[in-house]
C-alpha cells in the first residue's frame, strides 16, 4: 500500500470491556490448575480489524513479543498482518505459522551476527538498527536489505517508556539515514512513544521531528521512504485510554500534517493493544492475613506473581483491572502479592487496591486484560513454581 494523504475522521469514547462469553464459559466449565491465562483468539482478531479501519493507510506488523502464541499468529496470518520479532526464535514462530518471510520486521536493534545472517537466510529482508556498527553487521550478513533507524525522542504519557535503551538522537539517525544510503540501502525512520501510551499528541509531536529528519537526510541524498510509527496503543486497564478510533484520528492528522505529501509505506507495530484485552489469567487465592490487629490492610496472597507473567506490575506501572467472586460486597484495601519467597513479589502496595471483605483462602481472582505481555515474562521455575499455563479458544 503506498499511502498519499490520511483522512482525518472522529473519534468515540473508549468501552470497558468484560470478558468475552467464551473466556467466561472457559472459567466456568474448565478445572485447569491454577494460574494460567486463556485468551480469546476472536477478539484478536476483532481488535485487529478495529485497527486497520481506524488507520487503514498503514501496514500492521504485529509485535510478536506480546504474545507468541501460534493460534494468534495463525490468526493474524490469514488477515494479512505483517510482523515485527525479536529473534530468530520469533521469526522461525512466524514462518511456522505460514507468514511470509517479506512480511516479518527484524525490530530488534540489538542482534548478534549470526541471528542477523539466519534471519537473512529465512529471506527476512527489513532490520531496525540504531548505531552504526549495526548498521555494518546488516550490511554485511544481509546484503541488499533495507534499515530502519529507530529514533529516541522522550514522550510524556506512557505507563511503561521505552526510549531509555533504544534509539539514537536525530543527528545521528540523519547520519545512519546518510551512511545505510552510501551502504546502497533502503531505508525508513521508526519510533515508539511507548507501551500504553494515553497522550494522543505523542505521535504528532515526534513526527514533526521525524519530519524533519527526513528532509535533512534528503538534503544529504538519502531517500528514507517509510515510517515505522511503532506501538503504544493501549489495553483497558485501571486508567482510562481513549478509543482506538481517537489514536487512528491523532495519528492520520498527524501524518497529514508533517507529510502532506505521504510516504511509499507507513508501518504501526501493534502489541498489547491486539492481544491484551483478549486474556485473562485466573489465579486462586493462597492466603488473607493482616501483619497486626491494628493493620488496616489486609495482604492478598495470589498464586500468581511477577515472575509468574506479571512482571509489568514492575513499578507498579500496569494497573490490571481483578475481579473476584464477591465483587459489589464490602470492601477494604490490600497490598497484592505474589506466592514466592522473593521480597520484590509484591504486586501492589502504593496504588490504592481495595478487594471484598469476604475474600478468602480458595477464592478465585481473575486479573483482566492479561493476553499482553504475561506468558512471556513467566519464569521457567522460579522456587520450584512452574511457568504460567496458557490456553486459546
Amino acid at each position: 500500500m503506498a499511502p498519499r494523504g490520511f483522512v482525518v475522521s472522529p473519534t468515540v469514547a473508549i468501552a470497558i470491556p468484560s470478558p468475552s462469553a467464551k473466556i467466561d464459559a472457559f472459567l466456568r466449565d474448565n478445572l485447569a490448575p491454577t494460574p494460567f491465562v486463556v485468551v480469546d483468539v476472536d477478539l484478536v482478531e476483532e481488535r485487529y480489524v478495529q485497527l486497520i479501519n481506524a488507520i487503514p493507510e498503514a501496514r500492521v506488523y504485529y509485535a510478536v513479543k506480546a504474545n507468541p502464541a501460534l493460534p494468534i499468529i495463525e490468526r493474524l496470518v490469514g488477515l494479512g498482518s505483517a510482523f515485527d520479532v525479536a529473534s530468530p526464535a520469533e521469526i522461525d514462530r512466524c514462518l511456522e505459522a505460514g507468514a511470509n518471510p517479506d512480511d516479518i520486521s527484524y525490530g530488534n536493534t540489538i542482534k548478534k551476527r549470526r541471528d542477523i545472517a539466519y534471519a537473512a537466510s529465512c529471506g527476512v529482508r527489513r532490520f531496525t538498527i540504531d548505531v552504526a556498527d549495526e548498521l555494518d553487521k546488516v550490511a554485511a550478513e544481509a546484503p541488499g536489505a533495507s534499515v530502519c533507524v529507530r529514533l529516541r525522542h522522550e514522550c510524556g504519557g506512557a505507563d511503561w517508556p521505552l526510549s531509555r535503551k533504544f534509539g539514537a538522537e536525530a543527528p545521528d539517525v540523519v547520519r545512519l539515514l546518510g551512511l545505510a544510503a552510501q551502504a546502497g540501502m533502503e531505508s525508513g525512520v521508526s519510533f515508539h512513544v511507548g507501551s500504553q501510551q494515553r497522550d494522543l499528541g505523542a505521535w504528532d509531536d515526534t513526527l514533526e521531528v521525524v519530519a524533519e529528519i527526513v528532509d535533512r537526510a534528503r538534503n544529504l541524498g538519502a531517500n528514507p521512504s517509510f515510517v515505522n510509527l511503532g506501538g503504544g496503543f493501549p489495553g483497558t486497564y485501571r486508567e482510562a485510554a481513549p478509543a482506538i478510533s481517537a489514536y487512528g484520528t491523532a495519528v492520520r492528522r498527524a501524518m497529514n500534517t508533517w507529510f502532506p505529501d505521504g510516504l511509499a509505506e507507513v508501518m504501526v507495530e501493534p502489541g498489547r493493544y491486539l492481544v491484551a484485552d483478549a486474556g485473562v489469567l485466573r489465579s486462586e487465592v493462597v492466603l488473607v492475613s493482616r501483619r497486626s490487629p491494628e493493620d488496616s490492610e489486609r495482604w492478598v496472597y495470589l498464586d500468581c506473581g511477577k515472575f509468574h507473567g506479571l512482571a509489568e506490575t514492575m513499578d507498579e506501572a500496569i494497573r490490571y483491572r481483578l475481579r473476584t467472586p464477591h465483587d459489589g460486597q464490602i470492601s477494604g484495601p490490600v497490598v497484592l502479592a505474589g506466592p514466592t519467597c522473593d521480597s520484590a513479589d509484591v504486586l501492589y502496595e502504593k496504588s490504592a487496591y481495595e478487594l471484598p471483605l469476604a475474600l478468602a483462602e480458595g477464592d478465585m481472582v481473575d486479573i483482566l486484560s492479561t493476553g499482553a505481555y504475561t506468558t512471556t515474562y513467566s519464569s521457567v521455575g522460579f522456587n520450584g513454581f512452574p511457568p504460567l499455563q496458557e490456553h486459546y479458544v
